[in-house]
């Protein structure tokens, strides 16, 4: 049992299996209904969030005020095998959360009046728009900008310090939008709108 929870892979998969029997044992008769669908996308969207939330917040809270303090000699496992994986699950829990986002949109009929912030979809539209301009810094300013600070992709000094702070002060603003972000989401969910 212990090996499973040694391999992230497997305990992923085990996590996925065990998820997969409760939703048959308590949904099974009604995996056909569209109420099912929505509650499943519903938590797929959560758990991705989950997911890329958690990683901006290690990012902000941990990784960026705690590099300034490592050893110079100890900086390049950070550089070459901490934040290449954790950006690596960081950019793509952001496109599932965005996907499974605007999937519960379209399941639950209020896709349309979220976009244009239409009543009484507006809470949750807000949400949305920050999460998409969050979505949109991850790929298209922090992940390029990430590549050249980390040295995936070769550039000059000077353009990697730049490359550096344009990733840190991106992701800061994102740090900044997943505040209300969030209470948009929670309160749609508790009150509505």
């Amino acid at each position: 049992m212990f090996r499973v929870l040694e391999k992230l892979y497997e305990a992923i998969t085990l996590g996925a299996v065990l998820a997969l029997a409760l939703i048959v044992w308590f949904h099974g008769s009604h995996l056909l209904d569209a109420f099912y669908w929505g509650a499943l996308f519903t938590w797929l969207h959560v758990l991705s969030g989950i997911a890329w939330i958690g990683l901006l917040y290690y990012f902000n809270l941990v990784q960026i005020p705690t590099m300034p303090k490592i050893p110079a000699e100890l900086k390049p496992a950070v550089g070459k095998y901490i934040a290449p994986e954790a950006l690596f699950w960081f950019r793509w829990a952001a496109l599932a959360t965005v996907v499974t986002g605007l999937i519960v949109m379209t399941l639950n009929g209020y896709a349309i009046s979220a976009l244009t912030l239409a009543e009484p979809h507006r809470t949750i539209g807000t949400g949305m728009w920050l999460g998409l301009i969050m979505a949109f810094n991850v790929w298209f300013i922090i992940w390029p900008n990430q590549k050249k600070a980390l040295g995936i992709v070769k550039v000059e000094d000077a353009a990697k310090a730049k490359a550096a702070r344009v990733a840190m002060l991106t992701s800061r603003v994102n740090f900044v939008l997943s505040v209300p972000m969030l209470y948009c989401m929670v309160a749609f969910r508790l009150v509505g709108g």
